[in-house]
């Protein structure tokens, strides 16, 4: 299957930082991105779209918080579900829209999407990925003692609980993306890195807490569905070194092997341009064509 695709775009472009994240305010924005993707889709490219969904699924867990006392709190794989619904029908009806007003009759489909991980994944040993409201210290100490939470303090801004992010090992419905792909569907999947599982003892799937980071959810899943590119809509046109500084110089096209050597000389930072460096990188040397790196316009 030729001029697949996979874009990738942060749950930041849909709730953005000055907002405060209504429906209304994330469909304006989703809207926007789609009229990004028509050109693409007319000219005959095989799009699969997936996202982020840190500000929403923080928001859910706010929700879990404040309504505990009345009814039950989700743990996070089932949160991260909520998410690829609520945000999957959004994108896929805005995306339904714009394509009909401009006489392209595609259709888009949003695929519930399990990732798998390795449950002896070091990440479950190390948890690292901040999610969910601020508490105070003494808060912090309460949800530890009562669930066993990990809690750190966050830059200043207070206690947050903190999750395993371990790596994706295989997209569980990549035959069934695929399959709708060489359709002719557009198809949204993996969201929000995907839902976390793991084969238990039993044979079994089992859901488990954790964030997948979206990006490199984004690469297995271009390599699980046979994609010839993957693509990573972020806030800046090209990917720079020497970022900030008087000497930053914004890259084209480099290989590989440039990549890792500006990856060891610590030009992208773990915040911010290292997840996406690492994702792009990883996805070509395991048989991609291209990944790129830009904003959505």
């Amino acid at each position: 299957m030729g001029k697949s695709i996979v874009i990738a775009f942060g749950g930041n472009a849909i709730t953005k930082e000055n907002q405060k994240g209504t429906f209304q305010e994330q469909v304006v924005n989703i809207k926007e991105m789609c009229s990004n993707l028509v050109d693409l889709i007319k000219n005959g490219y095989h799009l699969v779209l997936t996202h982020g969904n840190g500000p929403q699924v923080g928001n859910i867990l706010i929700k879990n918080e404040l309504s505990k006392s009345i009814v039950p709190a989700m743990p996070l794989d089932v949160c991260v579900s909520n998410t690829q619904g609520s945000l999957g029908y959004a994108i896929q009806q805005e995306l339904t829209n714009v394509l009909v007003k401009d006489k392209a009759q595609i259709p888009v489909v949003t695929v519930v999407t399990r990732v798998k991980v390795d449950i002896a994944d070091p990440a479950f040993q190390n948890p690292t990925k901040p999610v969910g409201p601020f508490y105070s210290e003494n808060e912090a100490k309460n949800i530890t003692a009562e669930k066993g939470y990990v809690m750190i303090e966050d830059s200043g801004r207070g206690w947050r609980r903190v999750v395993p992010s371990p790596l994706p090992l295989e997209i569980l419905e990549k035959e069934a993306i695929h399959y709708l792909l060489e359709g002719g569907t557009v198809v949204i999947a993996a969201g929000g890195g995907g839902i976390p599982v793991y084969l238990d003892d039993n044979g079994n799937y089992t859901g488990v807490e954790a964030v997948i980071d979206k990006d490199l959810a984004g690469q297995q899943l271009a390599r699980d569905v046979g994609a010839e590119t993957f693509v990573i809509l972020t806030g800046v046109s090209h990917v720079a070194i020497n970022y900030g500084k008087e000497s930053q110089k914004e890259l084209d096209t480099i290989t590989v092997s440039e990549g890792r050597r500006y990856q060891q000389e610590g030009h992208f930072p773990p915040g911010s341009m290292g997840p996406k460096m690492e994702a792009a990188l990883l996805f070509v040397e395991n048989g991609g064509h291209k990944s790129i790196i830009t904003s959505p316009e």
